[in-house]
């Protein structure tokens, strides 16, 4: 199929990563106002979140909602919607975040241990780890599918001592709006119902451009973390 963008994809991948490394420098905003502590609600920082990406980056539109999660809703994913809760002093809390710059999709997680726990603290230690395991198999495998890549993640974090908690490891991610990508849904992610390679070209014959996601549980199901980057 005949790519319906002229823009080169070494193009598109300069600035996919140059929306991702925006999207660190917000990051790394976010950790120097100290947003992400005890005493208020996840919404509140995510409100928190929202007004400094637009004042100090000049993000006006996230491509997903911004997610904010702590203890017994760090468990779940983004397709779930858990009461907003108060955020605790020993919980773990988990960031997901969406920033469109310029109208390249950034996507980025990130989790924080905010007290002395040892296992959260671990676990937020393991995500990185987990994350360049996927990657490494992934550029190794480029052929690979994405139910394949899918299972490699779940094993891999299972053999580390954790169990996998999310229902994909990752999807495309693409000029701003990449859910009008034409075709199946299930093929532009990472996850059981993907059997297709993930180096085939997307619904415009243009490559796709991959995030990883990595979600981590404790093994009793009582809190969890996410991690996500550029594949």
């Amino acid at each position: 199929m005949r790519s319906l963008f002229p823009v080169p994809d070494a193009e598109r991948r300069a600035a996919l990563e140059a929306a991702e490394a925006r999207a660190l420098r917000m990051f790394a905003a976010i950790e120097a106002a100290g947003l992400v502590r005890a005493g208020v609600s996840e919404r509140d920082i995510e409100d928190e979140i929202r007004e400094l990406a637009l004042k100090d980056f000049g993000v006006e539109t996230h491509w997903h909602r911004r997610i904010v999660r702590s203890g017994p809703n760090s468990i779940t994913t983004a397709g779930d919607h858990p009461p907003v809760r108060m955020i605790e002093p020993d919980d773990i809390v988990y960031l997901d975040l969406g920033p469109v710059f310029e109208g390249w999709e950034a996507d980025i997680g990130k989790s924080y241990a905010l007290g002395g726990d040892a296992r959260k603290n671990a676990l937020v230690a393991e995500l990185p780890r987990q994350f360049e395991i996927v990657q490494q198999h992934f550029r190794a495998n480029p052929d690979i599918t994405g139910a394949a890549l899918y299972d490699f993640a779940v094993k891999s974090a299972q053999a580390a001592g954790w169990t996998f908690g999310g229902k994909i490891a990752g999807h495309i991610v693409s000029e701003f709006a990449h859910a009008q990508i034409p075709g199946a849904k299930d093929l532009t992610r990472i996850a059981p119902l993907n059997p297709e390679p993930m180096s085939n070209p997307d619904g415009n014959g243009r490559p796709r451009h991959w995030i990883g996601e990595i979600h981590l549980v404790e093994r009793d199901g009582s809190f969890g973390g996410f991690y996500e980057r550029l594949l």
